[in-house]
């Protein structure tokens, strides 16, 4: 299970990726199909053909990680998006990762208070 705080962002790459490739060839895909830096401590999301492998990638302050998953039965709902990125919020990345279909999930309308609000 991945915990991830509220305020951390999630791209995923549309399209399918090579599970081949590692730290550097990853970040190299940020920076030229999802146009983000890899060192600013998102978390960037790449999926394979048959949608059935998950990659992460994310930079802590000393290096790269990457996360890995592998379904033994079933796919990933990858979203089908014409843009080259698809941001998702930590709990869409997480139903995602559960196996649930984020395009055919609705959020309920609620209030949240905005980060940059003053307590008085």
């Amino acid at each position: 299970m991945l915990i991830l705080p509220e305020n951390v962002k999630v791209f995923l790459a549309v399209g399918p990726t090579d599970m081949r490739k590692s730290f550097d060839t990853l970040a190299a895909v940020v920076r030229s199909q999802i146009e983000e830096d890899p060192l600013s401590g998102h978390l960037f999301v790449f999926c394979n053909r048959r949608r059935d492998r998950l990659k992460i990638l994310l930079w802590e302050s000393s290096g790269f990680w990457i996360y890995a998953k592998r379904l033994e039965r079933g796919t990933f709902a990858w979203p089908n998006a014409a843009g080259a990125k698809v941001r998702y919020t930590p709990a869409q990345l997480a139903l995602l990762l559960g196996g649930l279909d984020v395009e055919k999930t609705r959020q309920r309308r609620w209030y949240r208070r905005p980060d940059n609000a003053n307590i008085t």
